[in-house]
């Protein structure tokens, strides 16, 4: 349930429909928003020539908003960047055209080389915001927002280059310290928010992501090829006399001198798990050698050894079920699938948005680090679950074929008592009763000894759904009508013979 609208530029403050969420009202051919957490995000979509849009958009210029009318929440808001046209083989005229979010303003300033020391995580994100703000108009400028990374020593020490100020936050701040950074909107203009992961989102426990209830499809795998088994810890840059030298190719300070001359560090139980992976880590602001050493030990020690990952389909039950909370990306949900061995709380970093089929949604479940501890022990529990998995479909495999056996016996129990019917014959008639009473009893039993699948529960040990077991149900309910419609036959026999 969209609305979505464009504006010839940031002064226009009207604009006009594109999008309508009213049926048999004016439409969009097509239309994807794709959410990242702290990232860029962007929307593509399609119109035809009927639509008011295609002579009204100049990239870079024209604005957009996508609007959930459902919980009155701009979903997507942004610049038009490429709009690109095509007649279809059919003569049809179709518009494609790409939008990103206001965080793309970043993008369109360069910072400039510099040293930068003595500062903290904040400062440094203000010198970047206001380089920013001296390169480009006034409705791109931002202003520094809620800071919540910080360092082991709230000291950055960073030299920059001339990437362009979007990429060096990246760089500089994100890749290094972690955290997310939003753009914020308000009356007074643009907010960088740079925020801890304790501080995006929030757990939503009325809405698990779950198997059967609005899982879809889901897809799940443990990486741990990021490990480092073997450290080389770096420090500051070392002054060369070498005047060619490069910021990347210079010497940097090393552990060596207070590690019997070794410059690196080895985790023998991560050596003796996956072997020798080495990898090097810079810590410019580091000066001391017995500092750097113990950095790096702190990060051997505290490094988090693989990466489980998961995507899910899933439908966004807000659209269905309004009393509980959306789906968004940011907050943290429970994600359970008994039957690959999910049931642990994630962060939804990832949605794409169809704004012409709004009830279903695609997410991507944030990167979560694991312990060599958790990595082994949940390695062997996904190979105890595969082992259960497999025991569990053979035994489903041997209950099905108990109730094929046991639905023969009661046909064929059946033909011999039609049979006996047939012939007047009392005292098979008898003998045929007692053994379809027999059969359908076995038949029920077998049909109760299945196991509801039901996806909510850890405990779950079978593969067969309710609805089918409901069907078997109403097979044996059948057959016992049946029975009683036979047992009625033959009371109307005996009376016959007897009368």
């Amino acid at each position: 349930m969209y609305l979505i609208k464009i504006y010839e530029d940031h002064n226009d403050q009207t604009g006009a429909v594109i999008h309508s969420p009213y049926v048999n009202d004016l439409k969009i051919s097509e239309g994807k928003v794709n959410i990242v957490l702290g990232s860029i995000y962007d929307f593509e979509f399609s119109i035809n020539i009927k639509n008011p849009a295609w002579s009204r958009i100049r990239p870079f210029k024209t604005l957009i908003e996508v609007k959930d009318m459902f919980r009155n929440k701009a979903v997507f808001e942004g610049r038009i960047l490429q709009p690109r046209s095509r007649m279809d083989s059919d003569g049809t005229f179709v518009k494609n055209v790409v939008a990103e979010s206001y965080l793309s303003y970043l993008v369109d300033s360069t910072q400039r080389h510099a040293e930068i020391h003595d500062t903290t995580v904040a400062e440094f994100l203000q010198i970047m915001i206001h380089n920013h703000n001296k390169q480009v108009e006034s409705h791109k400028r931002f202003k520094l927002g809620r800071v919540t990374v910080t360092n082991t020593t709230d000291n950055v020490y960073r030299y920059i280059g001339y990437d362009n100020t979007y990429e060096t936050i990246k760089d500089k701040l994100v890749a290094r310290l972690g955290g997310y950074i939003f753009c914020r909107k308000e009356d007074d203009g643009f907010y960088l928010d740079y925020l801890s992961e304790e501080d995006v989102g929030v757990y939503v426990d009325s809405t698990p992501i779950k198997l059967a209830k609005n899982m879809q499809s889901v897809s799940y795998e443990i990486d741990p090829t990021e490990v480092i088994t073997r450290l080389v810890p770096l420090g500051t840059q070392i002054d060369s006399e070498n005047e060619e030298a490069t910021d990347a190719s210079k010497a940097r300070l090393t552990i060596a001198d207070v590690n019997n001359g070794v410059d690196y560090l080895d985790d023998e139980d991560l050596i003796d798990e996956f072997g020798i992976i080495e990898r090097s880590i810079v810590w410019d602001d580091v000066t001391n050698p017995e500092r750097l050493l113990t950095n790096g030990k702190r990060f051997l020690r505290e490094q988090k050894t693989a990466i489980t990952r998961t995507e899910v389909n899933a439908i966004n039950s807000h659209l269905i079920e309004s009393e509980l909370t959306a789906i968004e990306v940011g907050n943290i949900h429970d994600l359970i699938n008994p039957v690959i061995g999910l049931n642990e709380r994630v962060r939804v970093i990832g949605q794409k948005l169809d704004i012409n089929s709004p009830q279903k949604s695609s997410l991507t479940i944030g990167n979560k680090k694991m312990t060599l501890t958790e990595y082994q022990a949940k390695t062997r529990t996904t190979e105890k679950e595969v082992i259960e998995l497999r025991s569990t479909v053979k035994n489903q495999s041997k209950r099905i074929v108990t109730i094929r056996q046991e639905l023969q016996n009661v046909d064929s129990v059946l033909e011999d008592l039609n049979n006996a019917i047939g012939d007047a014959d009392i005292p098979a008639l008898e003998d045929a009763i007692e053994n379809l009473n027999q059969a359908v009893s076995n038949l029920t039993d077998a049909v109760d000894n299945i196991p509801d699948y039901e996806p909510a529960t850890e405990t779950t040990d079978g593969l067969m759904s309710a609805s089918d077991k409901r069907k078997l149900n109403r097979i044996a309910v059948t057959q016992s009508v049946n029975l009683d419609n036979l047992l009625q036959r033959v009371i109307n026999l005996e009376e016959e013979v007897f009368d």
